[in-house]
């Protein structure tokens, strides 16, 4: 047996999606945990839609996921001798020939066979021609075998029997000298030395045809296991409207890449009723006789489930650490830097609960970078009000002039100022929240306290003071 080596061989023609991820990813697993190769490959042949902005794209979405390769990146383009190289050993060994129809003869038989009900494939008038230097435009036909069955026994689906009488002499070498994607295909992971070849089972009918020209070229056929679709929850097949962005953009709407990668895994997978799931414990547990057969359902609010979980849980400084950016961007990158060490990981510590992004983390933490926080207009109008100002004043000086400035010796200056004024917690609280933080709700008061520090403490209570006495009529 061969050490396992897989790949992910994306097209350049647009952004890394959620689906290629996810295709990206069960490759990965397979690789670390059979301690095979896992290797890149740019398939950008279709030269009038491949981008190298795309390749870029493409390359920053696996790193942020942390899908690293062992291989490439590999790129179709700087391997065009290679493919032109076994088409024409096949055209030696008679299992190709050249075709001169046109595109618009081509076009005229297919529009007829559609209006005759008859199958749309080349009827192989150039077959039998034995065309050996055509002098104007002409491509290359792989001749397909006609008769039998071609047997896939896919590691995911089983057993898949596809009658020859339905493959095409496909194109294996354009006009233009460029090879098409089923023969670069076959050519690459044959010779790249692919054991596994994991894709999505919209490429299930192009295995027959590309089985055949493993076969011609003499290399041996690697397995096959073709990955259950993604849907939207409207079970049709998933796309931009139900959320099926680039990865990055996900990255850009503030979620972890271990939670991205956790919920695409279960996309398809289980282990049992576990949910959660860290990288380590895939690469032990995965494996491809667990990836089910049905399409599965991308649920938005099931991945917004999956990135809180990790943001509760994950360590405070790396939190923090992804954190960062969203603040810079926010215009806080002055407070980031003016924070002591530490500070950030105790932000994160306090809002993490409440947080199911890093953009919702990033925005609940404004009140506390702000040199001053903004006031909620009905927050201030409920609960800022003259008659409370006496008794807000009267704890600003306690906090002032207490020695000890602990979270236990605050509580307890708090309750005091409560029982002189026959007042209940959420009556002093609530004014308090406000001052410090603006909002009407926020992590527990003494929290907040312990992040600001005495000094923007005391002088955001006082800013409340003089607030609550201004009235708001």
């Amino acid at each position: 047996m061969n050490p396992v080596k897989v790949r992910f061989a994306p097209s350049p023609t647009g952004y890394l999606h959620i689906g290629g991820v996810r295709t990206a990813l069960f490759n990965w697993l397979v690789a670390r945990r059979e301690k095979g190769t896992f290797l890149l490959r740019i398939e950008d042949t279709d030269q009038s839609r491949s981008t190298d902005e795309a390749i870029q794209a493409i390359l920053e979405g696996m790193r942020w996921v942390g899908l690293d390769w062992d291989e490439g990146p590999f790129r179709q383009t700087d391997r065009m001798a290679l493919y032109r190289e076994r088409a024409l050993q096949l055209l030696e060994r008679g299992q190709a020939y050249w075709c001169i129809c046109s595109a618009e003869e081509l076009d005229a038989r297919r529009q007829e066979a559609q209006a005759k009900g008859a199958q749309q494939k080349y009827d192989g008038r150039c077959r039998e021609k034995g065309i050996r230097n055509p002098t104007g435009e002409a491509a290359l036909r792989f001749l397909a075998p006609q008769e039998g069955q071609t047997v896939i026994d896919d590691l995911i689906k089983g057993r898949v029997v596809f009658d020859n009488t339905v493959l095409d002499d496909l194109i294996i070498l354009r006009s233009n000298g460029y090879p098409t994607y089923n023969f670069s295909v076959v050519v690459d992971d044959a010779l790249m030395g692919i054991t596994h070849v994991i894709r999505g089972d919209d490429h299930l009918t192009n295995t027959p045809r590309q089985i055949p020209m493993f076969k011609a070229l003499g290399f041996d056929v690697p397995k096959f296991g073709h990955l259950p679709m993604i849907m939207g929850p409207d079970k049709t097949r998933l796309s931009k409207r139900h959320g099926a962005t680039s990865i990055l953009e996900y990255r850009d709407q503030g979620y972890l890449p271990e939670a991205m990668i956790n919920y695409l895994v279960r996309l398809g997978w289980s282990s049992g009723d576990q949910e959660i799931f860290s990288l380590a414990e895939l690469v032990e547990q995965f494996s491809l006789e667990h990836v089910q057969k049905s399409a599965a359902v991308f649920n938005p609010e099931k991945l917004l489930w999956v990135n809180a979980h990790h943001i509760r849980h994950g360590a405070p400084s790396r939190i923090a650490a992804l954190l960062v950016p969203f603040l810079e961007q926010s215009g806080y990158g002055w407070a980031v830097k003016a924070a002591p060490a530490g500070w950030i990981e105790r932000l994160v510590v306090m809002l993490r609960e409440r947080a199911r992004t890093l953009v919702e983390m990033a925005k609940a933490a404004e009140p506390y970078l702000a040199q001053e926080p903004a006031m909620e207009k009905e927050a201030v109008q409920k609960f800022m009000t003259p008659t409370i100002a006496p008794i807000l004043d009267t704890l600003v000086q306690r906090f002032n002039d207490a020695q000890d400035f602990s979270k236990e010796n605050l509580e307890s200056l708090f309750k005091s100022v409560l029982d002189e004024a026959g007042l209940k917690m959420g009556q002093l609280a609530q004014p308090v929240r406000v001052a410090l933080t603006g909002r009407a709700i926020s992590p527990g008061i003494f929290e907040v306290v312990d992040l600001l520090g005495r000094d923007a403490t005391i002088a955001r209570l006082r800013s409340g003071v003089a607030l609550a006495r201004g009235g708001h009529s």
